[in-house]
């Protein structure tokens, strides 16, 4: 087992890892930019290093920075976590090469599922199905009108080096094409260096579902079934859950017999993701393979009762799994939402700023990864993301309503948040009845505005608590032995139990 683990990451998921280091009995270390001196991610850790200022390619991205800090600290593995360097495949060769371990897969089957074309190639090759395609683009517009005609309208313009929606681009009508492929090309290479691009069929009000595997050293490989990840903006995922509620036995066979098919055709070890997009006849595509933890894991951890983080680490010190495909059993239904620091009314655009009062839900079946507390700057260097909130109930409805309920007891003042979007997403009839797609937002929520009145609350609570707990500290007759939660405070007060 290893001594120490540096955490190449910030925010939510680098407490997450922190704490399981933790419970493993392993020191961990944590990197942090200029701007984060004071994240909560710093002091979750039992060491911390600065590796630069605020800009990511000075500090999270800066490779050498980071193997600098992991030999000064004596680490002897480095997790990458998601994001920044987690897909990068000369990070792992780097920390390989430094005689350090890298907590995930090798930098050989980083590289091949990274290339989106190569990926492709080599999952078809296996026998996994993928949608019609044009891998290498004429420059020339007439060679590429030509081409995309043959393939048929519309089409999906994609990086072929990176994902996340840069680079992405749909085209229905054959005269947006030229435009559409130069600007996709440009903002490509402005994200990823590479302004390669591929084009391929596009499918009208497919689902996003993608299978958990892992896989040992040892030739042994599972599956932890699939998570649908169809509510999105902005090509990016805002609400996660597992099992799918359109996967049956037939299909979730069909699914998770290609994710191992996939993660074998690169000899794929630790913990990956392979994503799909199923047809509303439920015919299914390859999509990509994410080769790390996924932001969404939580759901996984919940319905299979694993914690993946522990899993990986055993994985990359050697261990064989513990279990085989036969001992695993799920359970139940779990969501997941995201909580950004963002305007859903104004196409979803950061609100970065200073939190000031924040209370996070609590109760059984409820679990929130923070990256933040109370008086925290969000920066405005970073992702907008301030913590995942995720439940756990025995059937699908349950978690929904749970979810709903968490939703409506998480505070967060100081910065617009897209809290209240996202319980009207779970409110909305068409998510309860299990009917999403990945245009699920722009169907049902094109100009969605919040009406206030949960801000109005909110701010209510504030005030009230803030009045409240300095009369209780000062010992002010009649609340001296009231110390309350905001909510309690505005319960309390709407209530006539206490006078504002």
């Amino acid at each position: 087992m290893f001594s120490k683990i540096l955490i190449a990451n910030r925010g939510e998921i680098a407490v997450r890892i922190a704490r399981a280091c933790r419970e493993m009995g392993i020191a961990s270390v944590a990197i942090y930019s200029e701007a984060d001196r004071t994240a909560p991610h710093v002091r979750a850790a039992d060491e911390a290093v600065e590796v630069g200022p605020p800009p990511s390619r000075e500090s999270y991205l800066n490779i050498e920075a980071i193997l600098a800090a992991a030999r000064t600290t004596g680490a002897d593995a480095i997790h990458p976590g998601y994001g920044f360097l987690a897909e990068n495949a000369p990070f792992a060769a780097a920390v390989h090469n430094g005689g350090l371990t890298f907590i995930g897969p090798s930098a050989k089957a980083i590289a091949a599922m990274g290339d989106k074309t190569e990926a492709r190639a080599l999952v078809a090759a296996a026998g996994v199905p993928v949608l019609p395609a044009l891998h290498n683009p004429p420059a020339d517009p007439a060679g590429l009108a030509a081409s995309a005609q043959r393939l048929g309208f519309p089409l999906l313009i994609k990086a072929a080096a990176g994902g996340g929606g840069k680079g992405m681009r749909v085209v229905r009508d054959p005269d947006e094409l030229p435009d559409a492929f130069a600007a996709a090309g440009r903002e490509a290479e402005a994200a990823f260096g590479d302004g390669r691009l591929f084009i391929e069929r596009y499918l009208e009000r497919p689902r996003h579902i993608e299978v958990q595997v892992l896989a040992d050293a040892h030739d042994h490989i599972v599956h932890l079934g699939e998570r649908e990840c169809s509510v999105q903006r902005r090509h990016q995922k805002i609400v996660e859950e597992s099992p799918s509620p359109i996967v049956g036995p037939a299909l979730r066979e069909r699914l998770t017999a290609a994710a191992i098919v996939a993660a074998r055709s690169v000899g794929y070890t630790n913990a990956g993701t392979v994503e799909f997009l199923v047809s509303p006849e439920g015919e299914f595509y390859f999509l990509e393979m994410n080769t790390r933890l996924q932001v969404e894991h939580p759901v996984t951890e919940w319905v299979w009762g694993l914690d993946l983080v522990h899993e990986q680490v055993r994985v990359a010190t050697g261990e064989p799994l513990r279990f085989r495909q036969d001992d695993l059993r799920p359970r139940g239904h779990a969501i997941e939402c995201r909580v950004y620091a963002e305007d859903p009314a104004e196409n979803f655009l950061p609100r970065p700023g200073r939190i000031v009062l924040l209370q996070e839900p609590q109760g059984p079946g409820v679990r929130v990864d923070s990256g933040i507390r109370a008086d925290y700057e969000v920066p405005v260097h970073y992702d907008p993301m301030l913590a995942k909130l995720s439940v756990w109930d025995v059937d699908r409805d349950a978690a929904r309503r749970r979810m709903i309920t968490a939703l409506r007891e998480y505070l967060v003042l100081g910065v617009t948040t897209s809290l209240p979007f996202l319980i009207d997403v779970l409110q909305h009839p068409a998510f309860a009845a299990g009917d999403t797609h990945t245009h699920f937002i722009e169907e049902h929520f094109p100009r969605w505005r919040h009406d206030g009145s949960q801000c109005e609350l909110a701010a209510i609570a504030a005030a009230l608590h803030t009045v409240l707990a300095a009369a209780a500290t000062t010992g002010s007759a009649g609340v001296r032995a009231f110390a309350p939660t905001p909510w309690q405070t505005l319960g309390a007060w709407r209530l006539g139990q206490r006078e504002p």
